[in-house]
């Protein structure tokens, strides 16, 4: 059984990007999942200067576990209309252990915030930059006002869910494919 990795681009130990992820993997149904915190990826700075004393653990650590999986689930935090730092600099990281971060795998992009555009311009930003990146199929999601829509762990807006499903089941069958 082919199995993915999703995960949130953020830090937050309460991040609606990960109840989102998670929610989103829950939803398959004929492929296996992980669920990570990058707070367990503790990394410096990226820069020249840091990559020269080499990759940390973390970095290693991180960058294997996107060897192992069949395809990525991803929702990005939206901080001030772009990723957050946290996420940015894991990417970073990551990109200069393996240029073609996303493997050649399939990847379901979200993004979900508090008001009306669900983050949809770091969804657009990781749309654009992604696909340059290693997502070999890239199917996005946009999930506005978050806590209006979302509780006790499911999406509750009718609409939006029967998108979501249909996203989560076009990523899966490029993932089983």
């Amino acid at each position: 059984m082919r199995k993915i990795l999703a995960f949130a681009g953020s830090t937050s130990s309460t991040s609606i990007n990960k109840q989102l992820a998670t929610f989103a993997a829950e939803n398959l149904e004929n492929t296996s999942f992980d669920v990570i915190d990058l707070r367990d990826f503790e990394m410096p700075i990226y820069s020249e200067d840091e990559e020269k004393n080499g990759f940390s653990e973390s970095t290693k650590k991180f960058s294997a576990l996107l060897d192992a999986y069949d395809g990525f689930i991803l929702s990005l935090a939206e901080h001030n209309g772009s990723y957050a730092a946290a996420f940015k600099n894991i990417f970073d990281w990551s990109s200069r252990v393996e240029a073609n971060v996303f493997r050649d795998k399939p990847l379901l992009l979200m993004a979900t915030s508090p008001g009306g555009m669900g983050g949809r311009f770091v969804l657009e930003a990781g749309v654009q930059k992604f696909s340059r990146m290693g997502a070999k199929e890239l199917v996005s999601f946009s999930f506005p006002n978050f806590q209006d829509n979302f509780k006790e762990g499911k999406m509750i807006h009718e609409d939006l869910l029967k998108v979501l499903k249909k996203q989560v089941q076009t990523f899966e069958n490029f993932v089983n494919q």
